[in-house]
């Protein structure tokens, strides 16, 4: 009796604590507003700042909560006792119930995670990614994604540098060295989507056909690249204002690219902050645009920053809904076979997914991001047919009026869908939204109401058929105008004889169409002879992905055949060509370079040094670890290669931390690196060798 009495009290003990950290502050204070200056300082990567938080208590409380990851108070007014912890920001007093209550106190943080200072090139920057609940880690704010606030933020930074926040520049005052810029948000949003961006930028500004303005960043040396990079911009935006019929809830829509930026891009609001990796020229914009990620994140205005979920369950409510428009979007710039096929693509990966017993709940915590994005695209585009466009739209405009600066389920929605259609959607609901298993077979009959869907079938089912019995569909298909078809024709040819299908690869190469010739080049893995000269034509083609797929083959079938003259000849034509920001082309050609015997010997060492220059922390991530990669398959890592590589170990982006340390687990393999190693441990920093003494290297 006395443990079960013992027991019962800790079961109590553990409730009560457990209710009462569960218990979200929204239901007893309304935070308002918060008004903050920050001055970030590029020396120490921290934050001196200055807040004023107004809130407005549901009821009487003696404390009120700011999250606030490891700062410090260092003053503060009188109203109440500011105290800083390890997670928050503590306002202890007497508060009344309605009362309105402004509190002001002065801040520094040294973040470890969501502001980020970057160089390269020698110029700073700095920019924030605050993506789900991290904002308090250098702006005292709530993490609860439910506690809707209206954030002016002003800024105090060098006068060379462009400061880009959420809201209208209000003011902009000259400070010393310095410039002070003051921004206003006419309405609330969650914390999350606070935005910084500092760097040294230019702008192209022009209003929206509503007269919203529309501002686009870009680096001064880019002047060129911003009408390829924002190509259909304008475009975009305007055709959302007609599609959704609500109005771009916010004053003005900046985009501004950032280096070695966590992910494609982030919606704060009004504010997109995007990795400077789309950043292209024309010819990069047929290969790697960023008109997808473009309209993806300006559909988060609405699906995310204007109406955002209460939690992670309903997550597709955001990803979803902006993976669908986004493809609407895109619909209208490239066409319906553009649109169909991308659909096919998604559902191709989702069957696959669900054949593999891998399959997910749309509304449920914890999915996949092709879960939330491309099922929960699906899930509308089926919705979308179900109820009739029509009532689709209504209900969505309805959705987003009745939901605005607020927050929503994803009951929320379905009601609305079903008061529009006067349909029972229940069979819809168990199918699409709560079982795990991709409906394969819905989204195929969904696929061939398109008559070019319907084609590709066809052609598609020829994959298992002799050459021989279908030289004539596949002749037909070549000459059709089709990006699509003429690459599942290209496909399917790769996987036969070339004495027999010769003469259709000659056909294929007369096709001026991009993507079609793309699909040669990167599915032929040997040149044949009879298709040399062809090959060489692509090195002139409007696609870098094109040119480097056949400068790579074109070398090793020169090497391959003792050609040592067409091959320096060939270096000779690709020697200048950068390609896009991650140097594919330059990387490749320095690499070859070095590979190929008696090439221009005197400047070998300097061709040497430009490849290892380019691991080094002063370039983009992506263009580091192209040329990582290039020194370890000609095993060339030197002291300062192996230094960079270790360096990029602690790299705050995570996709190119990864790489870089399974890169260096294999190289110390090696005893010559192992020799190298022990030369570089005196030049890392602290940060750096405690990463090796982690993991024993």
């Amino acid at each position: 009796m006395k443990y079960f009495i013992l027991f019962m009290v800790a079961v109590f003990a553990f409730a009560k604590a457990y209710t009462q950290e569960i218990t979200p502050q929204t239901a007893t204070v309304d935070i308002q507003s918060i008004r903050a200056v920050v001055i970030p300082q590029y020396e120490s990567k921290s934050i001196e700042g200055q807040v004023w938080v107004s809130f407005k208590p549901l009821e009487n409380v003696t404390e009120v909560r700011l999250d606030a990851k490891n700062m410090s108070v260092i003053d503060s007014s009188d109203i109440a006792v500011v105290t800083a912890q390890k997670e928050h920001i503590l306002f202890t007093g007497d508060f009344k119930a309605s009362k309105k209550y402004t509190i002001r106190f002065d801040y520094t943080a040294t973040p470890k995670q969501t502001l980020y200072f970057v160089n390269e090139d020698g110029n700073d920057q700095i920019w924030t990614q605050g993506q789900g609940k991290y904002t308090s880690h250098w702006l005292p704010s709530i993490d609860d994604v439910n506690d809707k606030i209206e954030f002016d933020i002003s800024v105090i930074a060098p006068t060379a540098y462009q400061v880009i926040t959420n809201g209208k520049m209000i003011k902009k005052e000259p400070l010393g060295s310095r410039t002070v810029w003051s921004f206003d948000m006419q309405q609330p949003m969650s914390s999350y989507l606070v935005a910084l961006a500092i760097g040294d930028y230019q702008k192209t500004t022009f209003p929206s056909t509503s007269g919203v303005p529309l501002e686009f960043y870009y680096y001064p040396e880019d002047a060129f690249l911003a009408e390829p990079t924002y190509r259909y911009s304008k475009k975009i935006f305007d055709f959302y204002e007609k599609e959704i019929e609500v109005s771009y809830p916010w004053q003005n829509y900046k985009q501004v690219p950032v280096k070695d930026f966590l992910y494609a891009g982030m919606e704060n609001t009004g504010t997109t902050i995007f990795s400077d990796s789309f950043v292209i020229d024309s010819i990069g914009f047929t290969d790697r645009n960023y008109v997808n990620v473009n309209a993806h994140e300006l559909a988060h205005q609405w699906f995310g920053d204007l109406v955002t979920a209460t939690r992670s369950k309903h997550h597709w409510l955001q990803e979803g809904f902006a993976t669908y428009y986004a493809l609407l979007a895109e619909r209208e710039i490239f066409g319906d076979d553009y649109f169909y096929y991308k659909l096919y693509e998604t559902a191709e990966q989702l069957r696959e997914l669900s054949d593999q017993g891998k399959g997910q709940k749309l509304v449920a915590a914890g999915g996949s991001s092709l879960t939330y994005y491309q099922k929960g695209a699906w899930a509308l585009h089926i919705l979308k047919e179900t109820v009739g466009a029509s009532a689709f739209a209504k209900a969505v405009k309805n959705y987003l009026t009745k939901y605005q600066f607020k927050n929503v389920t994803t009951d929320d929605f379905m009601a609305e869908v079903e008061a529009v259609s006067g349909q029972d959607l229940t069979t819809y609901k168990k199918n699409w939204l709560n079982q795990s298993a991709f409906q394969a077979a819905e989204a195929l009959e969904s696929l061939k109401k398109s008559s070019f869907m319907r084609s590709y079938f066809e052609l598609q089912a020829l994959r298992t058929i002799a050459l021989k019995d279908k030289l004539r569909p596949l002749e037909n298909t070549l000459k059709l105008p089709n990006d699509y078809l003429g690459q599942e024709a290209v496909y399917q040819l790769a996987e036969t004889n070339l004495r027999e299908s010769i003469g259709l690869y000659k056909l294929a190469f007369t096709s001026k169409n991009t993507l079609i010739r793309q699909a040669i080049a990167t599915s032929v893995e040997q040149i044949p002879p009879p298709l040399e000269y062809q090959f060489e034509s692509f090195l002139r083609d409007d696609s870098y992905v094109t040119r480097e797929q056949a400068f790579l083959k074109l070398w090793l079938l020169y090497r391959a055949n003792n050609n040592a003259e067409k091959m320096k000849a060939l270096l000779n034509q690709m020697d200048g060509q950068f390609g896009f920001s991650d140097g594919n082309i330059r990387t490749l050609w320095l690499t070859l370079s070095l590979a190929t015997q008696d090439y221009k010997g005197d400047e070998a060492g300097a061709r040497y040094d430009e490849l290892v220059s380019y691991t080094g922390a002063g370039y983009p991530f992506q263009l580091r670890e192209n040329a990582f990669q290039f020194l370890s398959q000609i095993q060339s890592f030197d002291r300062t290669s192996l230094k960079n590589l270790v360096e990029a170990c602690t790299h705050h982006n995570w996709r190119f931390r990864e790489n870089a340390r399974n890169l260096l687990n294999q190289l110390v393999k090696e005893d010559r690196i192992k020799d190298i190693m022990d030369s570089v441990r005196p030049l890392l920093s602290k940060k750096e060798l405690a990463y090796l003494e982690r993991v024993n290297l």
